[in-house]
Parts: structure tokens; sequence; C-alpha cells
């Protein structure tokens, strides 16, 4: 499965998210998921959403999954835009 097609099902889950997803081996991935969903949630419950949102490819055609959830306001801090 390449990077492309897991953004896509990550982004369809949720509204004006901006997702990042890359692979060298397109088993092992590293994620990058921006959404306004995850505000008020702790880092658990938001890896679960985007678990979800991946289904049974996670452990399956998806081996390894990084996923670094952040709010929009935690990316422009992060980002150093104020």
């Amino acid at each position: 499965m390449n990077p492309a097609e897991i953004t896509h099902l990550i982004e369809a889950a949720f509204s004006d998210a901006v997702v990042k997803v890359e692979s060298n081996d397109n088993t092992h991935y590293v994620a990058l998921v921006v959404a306004a969903e995850f505000e008020g949630k702790r880092r658990i419950a938001r890896h679960q959403m985007v678990y979800k949102s991946l289904g049974a490819l996670v452990g399956n055609e998806i081996h390894a999954l990084s996923i670094t959830t952040l709010t929009p306001d935690e990316w422009r801090q992060q980002s150093g835009e104020s």
C-alpha cells in the first residue's frame, strides 16, 4: 500500500485535515495528522481515531504506523507561527 492511499483514507475521516504519510518500504509508515477533531482529546484517543480510519489495514497491509497527531493550534505552535 502506498503512502498516497493511506493519506486519502485518513483525509476522508477528518474534515479539513492536514495529512502527511511517508514510507521507505510501503509496509512501515510515519504519519502526521493535523485535525480540529483532536481538540480536547488525549494522545491515545487521537491515535485510535486515526487507526479507526484505516480499519483492518493496520496490522495487515500496514505493518507498522508511527503517528503524530496535532490540533491546528498545536501545529501552528510547532511551526513557529503565531
